[in-house]
């Protein structure tokens, strides 16, 4: 009988037992879900700001997931992070959050066609992406996106192509329908869902390349009915004609619906049409918010003459859906200062034939919209309204009156923020000259003096009557009609990541930033230096900048740096001023509010009865009498000495360049959404290399090309003395 070895036998028993480990670890790895993230930024982990917003939820949210297996490269790594990062959100939510994946494939099966049909209820769509099979580019349709269902609320992502930004999309979204849900549920009376459409326009809509008419009133009434049920039933529809009835249309006419008018005329077959006219469009009103939504669009080309255009109706749909979440107030509102020359925020009409001008801050109103409602705030008439947390201003170039000014400096006092992007000169852009003339040759620049300077300084903050020029800007790429290379813009400062302040963690993973025309900013130490206010650098100039001062031209070709080297020097650029403020009014009187020659008129002069005599009661002795607020809340002033960076050449429209997510950043801290700013930045992924010396980087070359074979050297040098060393042990061990 043979005896087995015990030694083959304990071998046999230990690879068994490894084994058994291996497995049991593998299997635990797939039903235990545990992420290390060692990212220096926690990009690959769940934000503070996620973590609060599923851990507030009170009703189920339901994410719905629809991604095709087996998607090439670089696309099939983005559902595997996707399914880390619910995986986390789930963690955080408990049991009111809930994902699920819906395997989506090209095979023509039951279930796969069932897959698709709920992904198309959702409005989710299969999109072309590019797959290298075998050197050959193929192209594919496949489904790349996710629904979130809140009770009756739906927000869709379509398209995920990438990884970048997927946090914060799916946290806004969250957001927002939470608070549309208690927006939703807060609402007493129903929102109204008007149609005007005139009678009159069914008879010449042929005439004007527009059909489907008569059948409008019904179709919308079906839209407004989905939407509603989508809404909590909080939505009412109406049709009104104002051809029959004329209380519709001057209620039309006066909220601003397009109107149409026409002579009489024949048509091709000699009938006649009556002269009329016509009305068209929606009203969605809440209480006293309405906004319009227009049903044709009119489009005036050139040769062609004027064209009309019928709106689709899912786009009458989406924006019915949009627009009443803007009338009930979903989000926190700010305010965008819209007089005294700011920028236009809303979207100038395109000129024929050419792009959107790049003059507006269009992108930025996108931008900002997708989280807050903007309220364009007209100061000289209205003043600054109930409900604004930050009031944004860019490039006022007006002068503001000592009453508005008194405006701006109590609402800083109630604990509110400001957001000012100052420009300390005015372009003026003569009209007599020829316009083929080089826009720098056509342009000169003036001081600008708004008044608000003075409130700043009492504040802490100065804004030099001076540019920021850098050696180290923005490089344009010359045609080779002008001699082609490289021409160094000087006025346009390339912020490197040293000169960013990123002690502030919304600007942590801003690695770059650029500037135009920007002047410097200054803070007063001995009024920022206390416990009450405190000033935050955020960024500067670097070393090798220095200051146009005096006559200002920024004619490229006329700018050239200083001799000297005691004339540069870093210069800072922007401010963050924060604390309690001492009013600038404090121990003054309340300035009185300048009346127009309308209102005097209006009123009848001072021969005409006044309210307080008409009544037959003498209320000449009772006085009305402010009180000035000497002492802020906590309050925030942002201050940048430029508005040129909001422009539409600068702010991206999907906001991803570093200067569009460093505004936003700065509007989200002002509104105290730190979390939300720290979390937008994590997607920023600008990392540019650290410039250093030539020396150094001779250095590191040299190191790379011939470190590598000397360690090998090395090494074998030590490996063969060892063994040689082992060898001479033991001779001697056997001598």
């Amino acid at each position: 009988m043979a005896v087995k070895n015990p030694v083959q036998t304990g071998k046999y028993t230990k690879f068994l037992m490894y084994l058994i480990v291996v497995v049991l670890i593998n299997i635990a790895g797939v039903t235990l879900f545990f992420r290390m993230d060692l990212t220096s930024d926690k990009v690959y982990s769940l934000s503070k700001a996620s973590s609060n917003v599923v851990a507030t939820l009170s009703e189920p949210l339901t994410v719905k997931v629809f991604f095709n297996s087996n998607l090439p490269a670089p696309y099939n790594n983005i559902e595997r992070y996707l399914h880390d990062l619910l995986e986390e959100y789930s963690m955080a939510g408990g049991k009111y959050f809930n994902y699920q994946f819906y395997r989506m494939s090209g095979e023509e099966n039951e279930e796969s066609a069932g897959n698709r049909q709920v992904a198309e209820n959702y409005g989710i769509s299969p999109v072309q992406i590019q797959n290298i099979e075998q050197d050959e580019v193929k192209f594919q349709k496949a489904y790349m996106g996710l629904a979130l269902i809140h009770g009756d609320i739906i927000e869709s992502i379509p398209t995920i192509t990438s990884t970048d930004g997927l946090e914060y999309k799916i946290t806004t979204s969250i957001r927002k329908m939470n608070n549309k849900i208690s927006a939703l549920l807060r609402l007493k009376d129903k929102i109204s869902v008007k149609l005007f459409l005139s009678s009159s326009l069914k008879i010449v809509g042929p005439y004007m390349n527009i059909s489907g008419l008569v059948a409008l009133p019904d179709q919308i009434e079906a839209t407004v009915q989905r939407l509603n049920n989508k809404n909590f039933n909080k939505l009412e529809f109406s049709y009104h004609d104002p051809s029959a009835d004329l209380t519709a249309g001057e209620e039309a006419e006066k909220q601003g619906l397009l109107s149409l008018n026409w002579d009489e005329f024949k048509d091709r077959r000699g009938r006649t049409v009556a002269a009329d006219k016509g009305i068209a469009g929606l009203i969605v009103q809440h209480g006293e918010q309405k906004e319009n939504i227009e049903l044709i669009e009119v489009i005036r080309l050139p040769i062609f003459g004027t064209q009309y255009q019928m709106a689709d109706l899912e786009e009458i749909e989406q924006s019915i859906a949009e627009t009443v979440e803007l009338v009930i107030n979903i989000n926190e509102k700010i305010g965008y200062l819209a007089d005294h020359g700011t920028h236009s925020i809303e979207s100038l009409p395109p000129m024929f034939g050419q792009p959107q001008q790049q003059e507006s801050l269009s992108n930025l109103n996108t931008l900002l919209s997708e989280g807050y409602s903007i309220k364009q705030v007209n100061l000289k008439e209205e003043g600054i309204p109930d409900g604004i947390s930050t009031l944004v201003v860019a490039g006022p170039n007006e002068q503001f009156s000592e009453y508005e000014l008194y405006q701006i400096d109590q609402f800083l006092m109630k604990g509110n923020s400001l957001a000012l992007f100052m420009d300390s000169f005015k372009e003026v852009k003569p009209q007599s000259q020829q316009s083929m003339v080089p826009q720098f040759q056509r342009s000169y620049w003036m001081p600008v003096d708004t008044g608000l300077e003075k409130l700043l300084t009492h504040y802490g903050l100065n804004i030099k009557k001076s540019i920021v020029l850098d050696k180290n800007s923005f490089k344009q790429r010359m045609p080779s009609q002008l001699g082609g290379g490289e021409r160094t813009i000087y006025f346009a400062p390339i912020i490197k990541s040293e000169m960013i302040n990123k002690d502030a963690a919304y600007l942590n993973n801003i690695k770059g930033l650029v500037m135009l025309s920007a002047s410097p900013v200054e803070a007063d130490t001995q009024k920022t230096g206390g416990d009450a206010l405190r000033a935050t650098r955020l960024f500067s100039s670097s070393d090798e900048s220095w200051e146009m001062t005096g006559r200002i031209n920024l004619d490229p070709r006329a700018i050239q740096p200083p001799a000297g080297d005691d004339k540069f020097g870093s210069m800072p650029m922007a401010y963050m001023l924060e604390g309690s403020f001492a009013s600038y009014f404090e121990g003054k009187a309340i300035p009185e509010k300048e009346e127009k020659a309308a209102d005097t008129a209006a009123t009848g002069g001072e021969d005409s009865p006044s309210e307080s005599t008409v009544s037959g009661v003498d209320m000449s002795e009772i006085k009305s009498r402010d009180v000035i607020i000497d002492r802020s809340k906590k309050a925030r002033i942002f201050l940048l000495g430029t508005s040129e960076v909001l422009k539409n050449n600068v702010v991206d429209d999907e906001g991803k360049t570093p200067n569009s997510q460093f505004v936003l950043n700065i509007i989200d801290y002002l509104n105290g959404r730190e979390e939300i700013a720290s979390m937008r930045s994590k997607t920023q992924r600008f990392n540019p290399l650290q410039e250093i010396a030539p020396a150094a980087r001779t250095a590191i070359k040299t190191a790379n090309i011939g470190g590598i074979p000397i360690l090998v050297i090395a090494a074998g040098i030590v490996v063969w003395a060892r063994r040689s060393a082992r060898k001479r042990t033991i001779q001697k061990i056997f001598s």
